[in-house]
């Protein structure tokens, strides 16, 4: 293990949507939240130096909230979800989530990475780098006539769809055991936006994306492919994980996987079980980098939003991961690419600095 903390550029987090549904501002953020994974004192104590900080959308009614939460941890299951959320509760709710990730910005202490110098300036100690992500298309108006304006914002990585469909996508559902193969592909819409991100320098985030629309933008996107919280299928046969031939495109393409800590797409049974040890995430990274190359894989830790090992905890537990690397034979080198290096390339060649 190295003598100095490894930083890490993490793939996703939902914090922000925990603060927005907590109603009081961005401020918790600066302490010791009581809840949640991830806060500005715990993301310095595990060296948490950057990460997508997702806009997710809720629907409106809690009947609908409901079919969005984790299923039951005994599998198999099918989890139903709720239908697509209209476009002006999509570009309302996002507004004020985006406004959140300001008024962190606000303080000083975090900086919306706008560029890779930004990501570069957080891992050697600066602002703590916060790329602004959109968990799904829903708050980009069909036409795309919004999505400059968001550009200049921060936006710099969308997901074109969670697991419901959308005008753009069909992401795919929760099941165990499933393969990706569930629905339709990209629409007409959804085909343009890869267009549009691919000019303005946005990351593609297909990590929610059913098998078909995987396909549809490994042949129309020009930039690296990215999933920036899955694992591997052959480990754990969740749906919402990469197949062997996912894996090999997204590989063949120069892009990374960010192999997540979300126990209920770790284990064979596929059960969430918060007491999975952290040397099975690792085994996903084996897995991984023995299939497509170490220089593919990253992590995404899905904190706010996912049940996380007991023993990583919280962000404050990264240095662990970093060990338990270590300890199945990774050198310094490769901990250095699998904590943040990789994802650092990987942005320098999908942005427009």
């Amino acid at each position: 293990m190295a003598s100095e903390p490894v930083p890490f550029i993490d793939g996703h987090n939902d914090v922000l949507l925990a603060l927005h549904l907590a109603g009081d501002g961005a401020r918790p953020f600066f302490a010791k939240r009581a809840e949640g994974h991830l806060d500005l004192e715990r993301a310095r104590e595990g060296g948490f130096a950057a990460g997508f900080f997702a806009v997710f959308v809720l629907p409106e009614t809690e009947e609908e909230r409901a079919a969005t939460r984790v299923p039951a941890p005994k599998p198999p299951y099918a989890h139903p979800l709720a239908g697509s959320i209209p476009t002006d509760l999509a570009v309302r709710e996002a507004e004020a989530i985006v406004g959140l990730l300001e008024e962190l910005e606000a303080d000083g202490e975090v900086c919306v990475a706008r560029s890779t110098a930004d990501i570069e300036a957080a891992l050697a100690g600066g602002p703590l780098g916060a790329i602004l992500h959109f968990e799904g298309a829903e708050p980009i108006e069909p036409d795309l006539a919004n999505l400059a304006g968001l550009y200049e914002r921060g936006l710099r990585s969308i997901g074109l769809a969670w697991s419901r469909p959308n005008l753009f996508a069909t992401g795919v559902p929760f099941r165990f055991p499933s393969t990706p193969d569930i629905g339709d592909g990209l629409t007409a819409a959804g085909r343009r936006l890869v267009a549009e991100c691919n000019r303005l320098g946005i990351l593609i985030d297909l990590a929610h994306l059913n098998d078909r629309g995987f396909w549809d933008v490994a042949e129309l996107s020009e930039a690296p492919l990215v999933a920036t919280h899955s694992n591997a299928h052959a480990l754990s046969a969740n749906s919402r994980n990469l197949t062997d031939a996912q894996l090999d495109e997204i590989g063949r393409s120069g892009g990374i996987v960010g192999i997540t800590y979300h126990a209920g797409m770790l284990t064979e049974a596929g059960g969430v079980d918060p007491d999975v040890p952290l040397t099975r995430v690792v085994d996903h990274v084996d897995y991984v980098a023995a299939r497509i190359g170490i220089d593919h894989v990253g992590f995404g830790s899905d904190f706010d939003g996912a049940t996380v090992p007991t023993e990583l905890g919280d962000a404050s537990g990264l240095q662990r991961v970093a060990e338990v690397l270590c300890d199945r034979g990774y050198n310094e080198e490769d901990v250095a690419k699998l904590a943040h290096a990789n994802w650092l390339r990987v942005l320098r060649a999908t942005w427009s600095d």
